[in-house]
């Protein structure tokens, strides 16, 4: 009898809470023309345009990306208005509704893979972004092998990047946190960077139509209400 596939499983558990979630009432609170959310959007792309410029750097003309994870491309979609080129970009997802939704939407060019990094060779891209995708994954082994692939598929001297929760959600046990500890073992890279941003999201809703200033304020003085991070490893070589 052959063993249990616990990333399969890992995988199908995934994809069927993303159905759930979409099929109800929660995906409002997401809604991209809340004032929270669109707040929040722009101080995460504030941070990671800082982050990238200063790693990568500022023309990412030449980067060679794959975002892993990537739903309906919009990270993608940014790193083109920041310069990328569409040939150099690739995007993974499990869920084809989402993968097809990033076709539509996204300038031609990018390459769109339904699975996982199998189709990237070893030290083959500049950068591996992950946005909330390893919260999604409870199960330990499969958090480890998917930092794996991102790591072998990253050339040395590149960068892995992760954008991804630092609590966990009481209200929701669908998801994890990362520990920085988790980060520092999967990637064992000397120059890291680690930032906290954005506002966690029960206060920043009750702030939602609040003065800027306030919440502004509380994220930048209480770093303990930051609930998410972004980080950045550089593969040695």
């Amino acid at each position: 009898m052959n063993p249990p596939d616990h990333t399969s499983q890992e995988q199908d558990r995934i994809r069927a809470v993303y159905q759930q979630w979409l099929a109800s009432e929660r995906v409002s609170a997401y809604a991209w023309h809340r004032p929270d959310v669109l707040e929040q959007s722009a101080a995460r792309l504030r941070v990671a345009g800082q982050m990238l410029a200063a790693t990568v750097g500022a023309d990412l003309a030449h980067a060679r990306v794959v975002d892993v994870g990537c739903g309906s491309g919009g990270f993608l979609r940014q790193l083109i208005d920041w310069g990328a080129d569409p040939a150099r970009l690739a995007g993974t997802e499990y869920q084809p509704e989402r993968l097809a939704l990033a076709r539509q939407r996204t300038a031609p060019g990018v390459y769109w893979h339904l699975g996982d990094l199998d189709f990237a060779g070893d030290g083959s891209v500049t950068l591996a972004v992950a946005n909330t995708v390893f919260s999604s994954i409870l199960e330990p082994d499969a958090r480890s092998r998917l930092a794996a692939e991102m790591w072998r598929i990253v050339m040395p001297g590149g960068w892995c990047m992760v954008f991804d929760f630092r609590y966990n959600n009481p209200n929701n046990a669908e998801v994890k946190r990362v520990r920085r500890r988790e980060l520092a073992a999967w990637w064992p890279g000397q120059e890291c960077r680690y930032r906290t941003l954005l506002l966690a999201p029960p206060v920043a809703r009750r702030l939602g139509h609040a003065p800027h200033l306030v919440s502004a304020l509380l994220t930048a003085c209480v770093p303990a209400l930051r609930s998410h991070f972004v980080y950045m490893v550089r593969k040695p070589g």
